[in-house]
């Protein structure tokens, strides 16, 4: 009589359905310890300070980024290496994020990190960039946006796209929704873009440059 018990390492090996049931059934407790915690942490629910939903410009431009598959050359993610945060600023936060939907941390940097790009730049300096990357950085790859320089936006849809945004938690008051159309009247897709990109990663540079006001020593009295 054998000795060796059903549910064995012999059992899977030897039967390939058995094999991805258990592994299937791993996977998913794994990742459920890990997924389910997050839900509860407020470092991961709650708005960092001074983060707010994007305005009405401002979201109009998130889908031009998305739609012309910016995030495939630029990540929106600091990690915590020094190479990192002397480069482009301080370390990404979750609670910077919370009002994204979709995430664009992305994953490839052909370009540069994005997060900390807003108010680093004026807003000529990207036109130019956009119309002819060129101009700006002879050495660029990145191809040039012209179009987006005469196209409208897209002022019919973005009522709709906060009220959905409103349905998973992101705070937009009726009166809000009501203006959206009038904010992008006479704007181009690409005044949207510059919008959006102008507003990444200030909300966090700001509380930055006050903690480090606050904790500065104070000034040794004039003798």
């Amino acid at each position: 009589m054998s000795d060796s018990k059903f549910f064995s390492h012999a059992t899977l090996e030897k039967n390939i359905g058995w094999l991805i049931i258990c592994t299937l059934i791993v996977v998913s407790f794994a990742g459920l310890v890990q997924i389910v915690p997050l839900f509860f942490q407020h470092s991961t629910t709650e708005p960092y300070p001074g983060v707010k939903p994007y305005s009405a410009i401002q979201l109009a431009g998130r889908d031009i980024y998305q739609r012309e598959g910016c995030l495939g050359c630029h990540s929106q993610q600091i990690r915590t290496l020094r190479s990192e945060t002397e480069r482009y600023g301080p370390y990404s936060v979750a609670g910077e994020s919370v009002y994204d939907h979709p995430f664009l941390w992305g994953s490839k940097r052909t370009g540069p990190d994005l997060a900390r790009i807003g108010e680093r730049y004026s807003d000529d300096w990207h036109r130019i960039h956009l119309r002819n990357p060129r101009n700006v950085v002879p050495e660029s790859n990145m191809p040039a946006y012209s179009w987006l320089e005469k196209t409208p936006a897209d002022a019919k849809t973005i009522s709709a796209h906060m009220r959905a945004l409103r349905m998973v938690g992101v705070p937009y008051t009726d009166e809000q929704i009501t203006n959206a159309p009038k904010e992008l009247a006479g704007k181009t897709e690409e005044d949207a873009l510059i919008a959006y990109l102008q507003g990444l990663g200030t909300a966090r540079r700001a509380i930055n440059v006050t903690e480090q006001v606050s904790n500065a020593p104070l000034p040794e009295p004039m003798k």
